[in-house]
């Protein structure tokens, strides 16, 4: 750099020994353009210059309101905070003490123990009265099947509530129930070797029966003449026959069936009378079948079959299928021999008898038991 300024130095020196020659000065348009030249470039200077003050103010202008902003919001930060602040120290004013939370905290710890001491002491109590329920849900439910044995005999219905009652001994887990589940055993084994007897369904069977006896046909069916209009010739002659002949025919029949019993025909208010009193019979058996009353079942069941023997046509198709079925319908059971269900009940009650007496004096209990097992 220090060689090379020199040089520089005496070029320029040498162009502008050139310029100040009188021979090479320059025209005056020459000049002028230079000084145009030279005041555009300084108004454009001049322009760039304020150009870049409008936009420091500008950029002036945004930083002072920005710094507002920001110091709006630095006291609204501060308002918060400083409420925050009140907020927190009123909780905190609110609180309780050290002392007041050790007083709190045994006062909470003999709560517990008083609550579990009372849950011990329910927990027993809803215990031994759960079981006490129990039972005597088991003893009812003991003297249910004896009211239905009795009453409707209903077999189903006892060995169901039996087996309740069995199944309430058993949850029992109790040695002192051995003697009364026994007992219950033996009833269930009872009614379960018991033949299947649908009173129910006999009485409907008969009602369905009753319901068949309107069309049954009769021994001989009435011959009826049809009605004749007669002329007026021979009405006042012809009257007189006719009405003989009508009758005559009542009481006189040809029967071409040598082999049969010749029997009256049946008027038509006769039989509505025998078929009245089949209805009858076989309503009985249903009174019968539903009471259990096997003598009564059977004694109508043979008077509807003789009604049907002697004044209905036994060939029939109708006639026969009833009769049919009056024979099936009589070899039914209506009644079965019941079992009894008075040691179950009365093993029952001495076994509730003892558990109460248990409960209130264990000792003498437990003294009578061991006298009895030592004897």
């Amino acid at each position: 750099m220090s060689e090379t300024a020199p040089q520089i130095s005496e070029a320029t020196q040498d162009t502008l020994t050139k310029a100040q020659s009188p021979a090479v000065a320059p025209p005056k348009a020459k000049g002028r353009g230079l000084a145009a030249v030279a005041l555009l470039i300084g108004a454009a200077g001049l322009a760039a210059g304020g150009w870049s003050s409008w936009q420091l103010y500008l950029q002036q202008d945004q930083a002072a309101q920005q710094l507002a902003r920001f110091n709006e919001s630095s006291a609204a930060a501060q308002q918060q905070l400083q409420a925050s602040e009140q907020r927190i120290a009123q909780r905190l004013a609110g609180l309780p003490t050290a002392a007041d939370l050790g007083a709190q905290r045994d006062l909470l710890v003999s709560l517990q123990g008083d609550q579990q001491r009372l849950a011990q002491s329910l927990s027993g109590l809803l215990g031994k009265s759960r079981e006490d329920w129990r039972l005597a849900e088991a003893e009812h439910l003991l003297r249910l099947a004896m009211l239905r044995l009795s009453a409707l005999q209903d077999v189903n219905s006892a060995t169901a509530l039996v087996q309740g009652a069995d199944s309430i001994l058993q949850a029992q887990d109790d040695p002192q129930a051995f003697a009364a589940r026994g007992e219950l055993i033996k009833v269930l084994e009872a009614l379960n070797s018991l033949p299947q007897v649908d009173r129910s369904g006999l009485f409907l069977q008969l009602a369905a029966l009753r319901g068949q006896v309107d069309q049954l046909q009769m021994l001989a069916p009435e011959y009826i003449l049809p009605s004749e209009v007669p002329t007026a010739a021979s009405a006042s002659d012809s009257s007189r026959w006719a009405e003989l002949w009508a009758k005559l025919s009542r009481y006189v029949r040809l029967d071409l069936q040598a082999d049969q019993d010749v029997r009256p025909l049946l008027a038509g208010q006769s039989l509505a009378q025998v078929r009245l009193t089949l209805a009858l019979a076989l309503e009985q058996a249903q009174w019968g079948a539903l009471n259990g009353q096997p003598e009564v079942y059977r004694q109508a069941l043979t008077a509807a079959h003789a009604v049907l023997d002697n004044y209905f046509d036994r060939d029939n198709q109708a006639v026969k299928a009833m009769q049919q079925r009056i024979g099936e319908l009589g070899e039914q059971a209506v009644v079965a021999k019941l079992p009894s269900l008075d040691p179950a009940l009365n093993t029952l009650q001495a076994y509730l008898k003892l558990r109460e007496a248990r409960e209130l004096m264990p000792e003498a209990v437990d003294a009578v038991e061991t006298e009895e097992g030592g004897q």
